[in-house]
């Protein structure tokens, strides 16, 4: 039997027949290519456009903190989400943000949940430390307690006067705070309970009601060099609280930087940041912005302690 030919009548069937069988494949791969390049990111260190999410007590400190990285990185766009500490980790769940700035990081088991939610391993760390300030109005009796007698307030059963007022009595960091940290899981009664919009909103609630005792982020209040804190600060008292790690003569603490670095005032906590990128993008770039001098730098004149850089105390005699 002779070698087998293809005749030119055959050929231009055998073409058209071999373009029907790879035109599936060659369709998919066309389609694959352009769902990858609209999927793709576009974003990097120095241009582009992200959303985060971010616990409303930050409001002050991330504004300053998105002001100065966009003042050196003029193409590029941060766009901060401010809600409670609940609704941005919805945000991270349904994927409709980059990034998270709340008081809580993720643990492993979290992580592994999340992961298998949006398909990302989201990375957490800390940025600094801060504190949940209690505050008076300026007629009350008292301004220095217990930690006792603030968990004995909290749960109803205390015969002081006062009654706790929170930013929201749900789904806020200060309130799961007070929760998790300070009553250790033990119910709070919640009928004695007033909630607020914003932590402003305590305050000025606090400065019309003697009564009640707020329960606000430090960075909201504490800061003496601030204008707009220090009218603030005219309106109320800063409680002080028995202390932990006490110094020799010590009793009571306030949440002075002081008093939050050296773990004395009893109320401490982290600020943490979520970060959900699988690239080298805008969200890590800001990240390593807050971590570095001037990022640090930031929270520290926010009333906050910085987390990557040194906060020197010195004693100084003023003659």
């Amino acid at each position: 039997m002779g070698a087998f030919e293809f005749t030119e009548d055959l050929k231009p069937a055998i073409q058209i027949d071999m373009f029907k069988f790879f035109y599936p494949f060659l369709l998919l791969g066309m389609m694959a290519c352009s769902t990858a390049s609209q999927t793709a990111p576009s974003d990097s260190a120095s241009e582009g456009q992200i959303h985060i999410s971010v616990d409303e007590s930050f409001r002050e400190i991330l504004e300053e903190q998105i002001k100065v990285y966009q003042a050196l990185q003029p193409k590029t766009k941060i766009i901060a989400h401010y809600k409670s500490e609940a609704d941005c980790w919805q945000d991270l769940y349904n994927d409709s943000t980059r990034m998270l700035i709340v008081t809580k990081k993720l643990n492993p088991g979290e992580t592994k949940y999340y992961y298998d939610s949006v398909g990302v391993y989201p990375e957490s760390g800390q940025l600094a430390y801060d504190a949940v300030a209690l505050i008076v109005n300026r007629k009350a009796l008292d301004s220095v307690f217990t930690q006792q007698q603030v968990r004995e307030i909290l749960t109803g059963k205390s015969s002081l006067p006062y009654k706790p007022v929170f930013d929201g009595n749900r789904a806020t960091a200060n309130f799961r705070y007070a929760i998790d940290s300070i009553l250790e899981g033990a119910p709070a009664d919640l009928s004695r309970i007033s909630a607020a919009k914003s932590g402003r909103e305590v305050i000025d609630f606090i400065a019309n009601n003697p009564n009640h005792i707020g329960f606000v982020g430090v960075s909201a209040i504490g800061n003496p060099e601030d204008m707009v804190q220090q009218r603030l600060r005219e309106k109320v008292r800063i409680v002080w609280v028995g202390c932990r790690n006490c110094a020799e003569g010590q009793q009571y603490s306030h949440p002075a930087q002081e008093e939050i670095l050296y773990n004395r005032y009893p109320y401490t906590r982290g600020v943490y940041y979520i970060l959900k990128e699988t690239h080298a993008g805008l969200g890590r770039a800001f990240v390593n912005f807050m971590k570095k001098d001037q990022g640090q730098l930031i929270f520290r004149r926010g009333y906050l302690v910085p987390a990557w850089r040194p906060h020197i105390v010195r004693e100084t005699e003023i003659r």
